[in-house]
């Protein structure tokens, strides 16, 4: 690693998934322009993250991180960014209410725009182009000027985050997360299922609480009137995420203020690499995808380079093993970070272990192996004395149709009725709801 780390030291290392630009020079332009926009986050709510990822670390609260796996520029509207905040908020209140604990809800969104890929280019029907890398890098048609590198949508990137960020902003600190008036947080296709009808029980036993506890206190309880919510993206394009890195104005180090949690993927996790470089000189917390190839070696010297004073809250590990491979591949991870005395998070991500296509050339997910991978993961950090804190899944709380099984009993024969995902497939708002129950059964018998 470099001894002395700048916002510009990434670039003396190998930099993974990164596009190629044609023009160099409309580049520094573009990047020049970001490095004068206001930041979108500050730094004061990114030290608050960190000290409630603290509180996780010690078992006295979950993180819930949740959103898509790509946004996508035409989904910055109204609709879908209250739909995704609606199934996060629902999904918090029901581990709020059964493990007592405070409930971080940290959304993948306002930001995930790039999206990493295990090939530079795309073949159809003879013709070879660029892959398509995510909205913030090109576009998904298939034609030269689709998949050409645009650095003019690093602009439109950044103004689509604010623009979202700003709204959910106004939504969770504005009435729409008041517990006083919870069906504001209704989502009609899913009135009739038993997840929904569960909910609906939760929320009235706990306005009854809420009611009760004003009418005696005399006092509203204004703390039930907003919650926190915090933004998160994968730190891929490294131009981009140092345009919006910023010095404290408090002096006391450099923070991305384009989210207040940046984390890594599996392929740009490598020691040597440019994106573990820059991500150790900023204050934020940081994440890192924890794949079946990691050794118990490679992720004891990751906390050691990430967090080299072993700050609380600072490092969240966010292991990805898959339903089949977590049984072997886990305990040895965990084992090495209590042996080298590591303060890291860990939280389970079950849905990227766990990706298949189907004979139609669709990808997707079992329900049962995200769910079985999450309960595999609570009882072999219990039996190893760790301590699972939190979940990481690709969700949205639109009537999609690209994750089989669950409640609903889709099948594969169902996944043309409602596939849009852009990238991965997510689970829907029944299923994610699911994921909340059963979670919190979990939290319950513990």
């Amino acid at each position: 690693m470099t001894k002395t780390w700048s916002v510009e030291s990434w670039k003396d290392r190998h930099a993974n998934q990164q596009p190629t630009y044609a023009d160099m020079s409309a580049l520094r332009e573009v990047l020049a322009v970001l490095r004068l926009m206001p930041p979108l986050v500050t730094s004061w709510e990114i030290d608050h993250l960190k000290s409630l990822i603290g509180e996780a670390q010690a078992g006295t609260a979950w993180l819930l991180q949740g959103g898509d796996c790509a946004e996508s520029f035409e989904d910055c509207q109204a609709e879908p960014i209250a739909s995704k905040l609606k199934v996060l908020l629902q999904m918090s209140l029901v581990l709020v209410y059964s493990s007592r604990q405070r409930i971080i809800r940290v959304g993948r969104i306002a930001g995930q725009y790039a999206k990493p890929r295990s090939s530079d280019v795309e073949e159809q029907d003879g013709v070879t182009l660029p892959t398509y890398r995510g909205d913030l890098i090109n576009r998904r048609g298939f034609s030269e000027s689709h998949r050409r590198a645009d650095p003019q949508l690093l602009l439109r990137g950044y103004e689509r985050s604010a623009l979202t960020l700003n709204f959910i902003r106004a939504l969770s600190q504005g009435g729409f997360a008041d517990l006083h008036h919870p069906e504001n947080w209704k989502l009609l296709f899913a009135a009739g299922s038993d997840e929904s009808t569960r909910y609906r029980q939760l929320v009235n036993s706990l306005s009854e609480a809420v009611r009760f506890i004003e009418a005696i206190s005399n006092t509203p309880l204004e703390e039930l009137r907003r919650v926190d919510f915090f933004t998160s993206h994968e730190a891929l394009h490294l131009h981009y995420e140092q345009a919006l890195t910023r010095e404290s104005v408090r002096g006391c180090g450099w923070y991305n203020l384009g989210t207040h949690m940046p984390w890594l993927g599996d392929r740009t996790r490598a020691l040597d690499g440019a994106h573990i470089e820059y991500l150790r000189g900023i204050r934020n917390p940081i994440g890192v995808k924890v794949g079946p190839s990691m050794s118990a070696d490679e992720v004891c010297e990751l906390a050691r380079v990430l967090n080299p004073s072993n700050e609380p809250g600072r490092l969240t590990l966010i292991h990805r093993l898959g339903a089949a491979h977590i049984a072997a591949k886990l305990p040895p991870l965990l084992e090495a970070i209590q042996s080298a005395g590591k303060q890291v998070l860990w939280i389970c991500d079950p849905m990227h272990g766990n990706t298949r296509s189907t004979s139609s050339g669709h990808k997707t997910r079992r329900f049962d192996d995200v769910l079985g991978e999450l309960r595999q993961s609570i009882q072999i950090h219990k039996d190893v004395g760790s301590h699972l804190g939190g979940v990481h899944l690709e969700l949205t709380g639109e009537n999609v149709t690209e994750c089989v099984g669950g409640a609903a009993g889709l099948t594969e024969d169902d996944l043309h009725t409602a596939y849009q995902t852009h990238c991965d497939p997510r689970l829907n708002y029944e299923q994610a709801m699911e994921i909340a129950f059963s979670i919190a059964d979990e939290i319950r018998k513990k």
